[in-house]
């Protein structure tokens, strides 16, 4: 991604090649479960979600900001996680919310 852009929220969205992450010494796991069950908080609680994303520090998956829930989100705000990945199939981009900073990995 050698690219700026404007995310959904109105912040813009830099390459790395732009901008860096402090945070990717962080990344445990960037392989998606098999199989993809959903976001596991809404499983819980039988809610919906619009789209999903993986924490790359522990791997676990949470619902877009788009979803009611926001659990992907609330995931970062409680365990300090700042790394995702997009879940969605054929999206291969990364999100730091330390650093309001979308990436592709290599």
């Amino acid at each position: 991604m050698d690219s700026v852009g404007v995310g959904a929220n109105g912040k813009i969205l830099a390459s790395m090649s732009n901008a860096s992450c402090s945070h990717l010494d962080s990344i445990r796991t960037t392989d998606l479960p098999d199989p993809l069950l959903g976001c596991q908080e809404c499983l819980k609680i039988d809610g919906r979600w619009v789209h999903l994303r993986m924490c790359l520090v522990c791997g676990r998956v949470g619902c877009c900001d788009n979803s009611p829930n926001r659990h992907a989100t609330a995931h970062f705000h409680e365990s300090g996680h700042a790394l995702i990945r997009s879940a969605e199939p054929d999206e291969d981009w990364n999100w730091c919310y330390a650093d309001e900073l979308a990436f592709v990995l290599p």
